[in-house]
């Protein structure tokens, strides 16, 4: 692990993510984007931005969190999906 990386756990994975990037960004990163689900379908980031939404994921026990807006910390818990 390089000095600037930082300890996540997803989805009950722990992963190294470079530091000052969003959780979004550093799910892409990982080839692990942050997913949600709507009636069956997949849904994933589209702006970026946190307009749309689409990023949504649970942090921290905190549901429905864009994932675009928050920058990694180290320790942070990561979930893509409702349980």
């Amino acid at each position: 692990m390089a000095e600037h990386d930082l300890r996540l756990r997803v989805d009950g994975r722990d992963v190294e993510v470079p530091a000052g990037h969003s959780v979004a960004a550093a799910l892409a990163n990982l080839r692990l984007p942050a997913r949600r689900s709507i009636r069956g379908h997949a849904r994933a980031p589209l702006c970026g931005m946190g307009i749309c939404f689409e990023c949504r994921v649970t942090i921290d026990g905190k549901r429905l969190v864009r994932a675009c807006m928050v920058e990694c910390k180290d320790g942070m818990e990561v979930l893509t999906r409702d349980g």
